[in-house]
């Protein structure tokens, strides 16, 4: 089976962070994947970082909320843009090992 991932990723002034985060997503073993990050309102550099990184990707989604609302409300929405057979989340300052997609759809 190779069906989508999509992986949802909840951002809050996490320019220091979310490019390995991103990596990580990027060299996963399954690469069938959507990523949607949600920016919640920062105030940092986080939107030029993911901007520059997805120009090479276009697996990668960007979308940023008009004001700070929560990390709920950033995961509800990018649960509503996600077009995967299957989901899951990644915060904007974790890592995943290689192969942790691959583990989880078996």
């Amino acid at each position: 089976m190779n069906a989508l991932v999509s992986i949802i990723t909840p951002s809050y002034n996490s320019a220091k962070f979310i490019a390995e985060t991103i990596q990580s997503v990027q060299n996963q073993t399954y690469q069938n994947w959507e990523m949607i990050i949600v920016d919640d309102g920062s105030s940092d550099e986080t939107e030029n970082v993911v901007l520059s990184i997805i120009q090479n990707d276009n697996r990668i989604q960007f979308h940023k909320l008009s004001q700070n609302s929560g990390p709920a409300v950033a995961r509800n929405t990018g649960i509503k843009k996600a077009s995967g057979y299957y989901m899951t989340f990644i915060d904007a300052d974790d890592i995943w090992f290689p192969t942790f997609i691959e583990n989880n759809i078996k």
